[in-house]
């Protein structure tokens, strides 16, 4: 069984910065596509970036250039910093990976960004 914890949200004013973390288990990591999506209250939750096992990333244009995802394959845990946050940035952030053609996701972490 696939499991993934988040950590690292938390309450932050516009133009800081955050970690979360992921930590995976019950999938063979490092050769796992990892990914962070976002869900605002009342809107759809939607990707904001993916890392696969050989490294290569890809993000949303609403982040580019302010987050960066990262793994740790001794450790089976993804990140992702999160500088120069906005408001618009608030969310439930959730981990994802995929196995055997089933997504599986983490609990989330709320991710709050004052003005």
């Amino acid at each position: 069984q696939v499991q993934l914890v988040e950590s690292g949200g938390g309450l932050v004013q516009a133009g800081g910065s955050l970690r979360l973390s992921c930590a995976a288990s019950g999938t063979i990591f490092r050769l796992s596509a990892m990914g962070w999506y976002r869900q605002a209250p009342g809107k759809q939750r939607e990707l904001v970036s993916t890392i696969t096992g050989d490294g290569t990333t890809n993000y949303a244009d609403s982040v580019k250039g302010r987050f960066t995802i990262s793994r740790d394959n001794a450790k089976n845990t993804v990140y992702l910093q999160m500088n120069s946050l906005k408001p618009e940035d608030t969310a439930v952030y959730y981990c994802s990976t995929m196995k055997w053609g089933t997504r599986y996701w983490g609990q989330g972490t709320q991710v709050t960004v004052s003005s």
